[in-house]
């Protein structure tokens, strides 16, 4: 489990395929901390730590989490956002969020927006309904709050520190981020789904 707070920006070092794929990622964590089978979210998706040494660690991805995550386009020197996963008794800055990416997004349209940066998202649309208005998103690992929401598509407000301290700092329009909707909204439509059949 996960907060969507973003501790550290790593670098893919090496991507190596020779069954899964397996990431050597470039962090600032301090790895004595993190033992081997540890999680670590990685631009949003929950990455177990498979190796590891001073200054990076690699994990395995299977073909399940490439073919629904951005992750099959990851080369190396891409940036990724890195968070630990959440402690008992941490605080809970952001939301709970899973490291379960639920689709890929696409921006759409980046501007100006006074300090800060306006984003607008494509959401696929099987994933739309559960996006709300001053709702919670994980956007490649990063708790957003929705400022607007028209059909498939939504739009987030970053402000400076978060663009300084994440890669959405480097996001254009047609990049494409990982997306997991919010916990609590996939359950009450699921609850809603099973209280119309019934």
């Amino acid at each position: 489990m996960f907060t969507g707070l973003i501790m550290d920006i790593g670098t893919v070092r090496k991507v190596e395929k020779p069954a899964d794929t397996r990431f050597t990622i470039e962090t600032n964590f301090d790895m004595s901390g993190v033992d081997i089978g540890a999680s670590i979210a990685c631009s949003g998706t929950c990455l177990t730590v498979v190796e590891k040494g001073q200054g990076w660690f690699s994990a395995d991805v299977s073909g399940e989490t490439i073919a629904c995550t951005t992750l099959g386009a990851w080369q190396a020197g891409r940036r990724i956002n890195l968070e630990p996963s959440l402690r008992l008794g941490a605080e809970l800055g952001g939301h709970l969020v899973q490291g379960h990416v639920d689709g890929v997004a696409k921006v759409v349209d980046r501007h100006p927006e006074g300090d800060s940066l306006r984003f607008e998202f494509a959401a696929p649309r099987e994933l739309s309904r559960y996006i709300a208005r001053k709702g919670s998103v994980a956007l490649d690992g990063v708790s957003l709050t929705v400022n607007e929401v028209e059909g498939n598509r939504f739009g987030v407000n970053i402000i400076p520190h978060t663009a300084q301290q994440t890669t959405f700092g480097l996001l254009k329009a047609g990049d494409e981020v990982n997306l997991e909707v919010d916990l609590l909204a996939r359950y009450v439509a699921r609850l809603q789904s099973d209280i119309t059949e019934a």
